[in-house]
């Protein structure tokens, strides 16, 4: 059946093409038969029926006429446009009590929201409960659940509904700032092993000869080292899709992978010990600290002076300062007797130098160490292969599986040619 909207929207269709409705067709009246003003629902739905019903006639009729090429009377236009007025005002007047009692109780109030304590207190049950005399025993009082933003299955779990304020990016951990390397000499190797050849042993014999005497012999012996390139690298598994759906997350991985690899080569060039495929570090080979002469008390400040001065006697003078942010902190804020700084002043940010020489203060530095020297005489960086990113998915597994592997990698050596002119030592422990 038809709804009576689209029966009306027939009816009028067919009044417009001027088609005619049979002559004695009167407006039908309709109304309410209590004459009150409430609305009286079973009326109307008996109205709206008459006139749905009418409207239906008038368009079957004008359908039938107009197949037969009759005209629509003046007086029969009237009556249908009467009847569509009509039945268009009972349809709103249905509609909106349907409205209403969508919105209303059973008890024709609206549904208010009631506090746990408001439905207390005004529940039958309770109220009986109370006027008894004594009150004993006990009542059971119900409440509906309250919506809350749980994400169980409990009633009223509203939680998963809310959607999270999701901020763009990835929040990354801070990094190390690398320093050791931009105190080396820089340098390129196109082999797998960096050979040179070091002087180590030196008798100087010069020295005057009286006419027909026989010259004085020296001595010097040369070795010939050979240090090793070696690789370091890692690596870690992601899908397919997930590189290929976020793009940026490929060059997150990129940088965070290449930051690897320099955290790892900072370690090496300082502290590498030489065994397995490590490189042999800069500290490993250094001389030991040995202060040229006795000093009283001596403080940090002193300890460091000294060993500028012990690489000036072995002919290889300072060009800087490694050490770490502790021992670096603790110089600064050394007071005199006065309680005054020494070296540092809160109030202004100077550059970070001692005795003339720049200070490099690195996490890399094991606490309560210092290395000083000539650095760039001291040794050479050599980059076989700079640090690269590749991507692969020619591993069987990898492939039935979707996956991608990201390597990361690089090749390097490190050649130290003069250890005299590294100084290592240490601070004395912190009062």
């Amino acid at each position: 059946m038809k709804h009576p909207n689209i029966l009306a929207a027939s009816s009028a269709a067919a009044i417009a093409m001027g088609v005619g409705i049979a002559p004695g067709y009167e407006p039908v009246e309709f109304g309410r038969k209590d004459g009150g003003d409430a609305p009286d629902i079973k009326q109307l739905s008996r109205d709206l029926k008459a006139a749905t019903d009418k409207v239906k006639e008038f368009a079957e009729d004008a359908k039938g006429r107009m197949e037969k090429g009759e005209q629509l009377s003046a007086k029969a236009k009237e009556s249908a446009d009467e009847a569509l007025v009509k039945f268009n005002d009972l349809s709103a007047q249905m509609t909106e009590i349907e409205q209403k009692l969508a919105r209303f109780g059973t008890g024709g109030t609206p549904d208010e929201r009631k506090s746990v304590g408001q439905q207390f207190v005004e529940a039958e049950d309770i109220k009986s409960f109370m006027q008894r005399s004594p009150s004993k025993g006990s009542v059971q009082f119900p409440t509906k659940a309250l919506i809350t933003s749980l994400t169980t299955d409990a009633a009223g779990s509203a939680g998963d509904l809310i959607i999270p304020d999701r901020q763009d990016g990835i929040v990354a951990p801070p990094e190390r700032r690398m320093t050791v390397r931009d105190l080396l000499t820089p340098g390129r190797t196109n082999s797998n092993a960096i050979q040179y050849v070091q002087e180590t042993g030196f008798v100087n014999a010069a020295g005057t000869v009286a006419e027909g005497g026989l010259k004085p012999q020296s001595d010097l012996k040369f070795d010939l080292l050979t240090k090793p390139v070696a690789t370091i690298a890692h690596w870690v598994q992601a899908s397919k899709q997930i590189m290929a759906d976020a793009p940026m997350l490929q060059s997150y991985v990129d940088g965070r992978l290449r930051y690897g690899l320099a955290y790892a080569e900072e370690l090496q060039l300082l502290k590498g010990d030489g065994t397995g495929s490590n490189l042999l570090g800069l500290i490993p080979q250094a001389v030991a600290y040995s202060a040229p002469f006795a000093f009283a008390q001596a403080t940090m400040i002193d300890q460091l002076r000294l060993a500028m001065l012990q690489a000036v006697l072995a002919e290889f003078p300072a060009t800087g300062h490694v050490l770490h942010p502790i021992d670096w902190t603790r110089i600064e804020t050394l007071k005199d007797a006065q309680g005054r700084y020494i070296i540092g002043d809160p109030k202004t940010s100077g550059t970070k130098t001692l005795w003339g020489l720049p200070v490099v203060d690195t996490p890399a530095q094991t606490p309560g160490k210092f290395l000083t020297g000539a650095f760039k005489l001291a040794a050479q960086v050599f980059d076989r292969e700079d640090a690269n990113v590749t991507l692969s998915t020619d591993d069987r597994d990898n492939f039935v599986r979707n996956l991608v592997t990201i390597l990361a990698e690089e090749r390097l050596g490190l050649a130290v040619y003069r250890p005299e002119a590294l100084v290592y030592g240490s601070f004395p422990a912190a009062a």
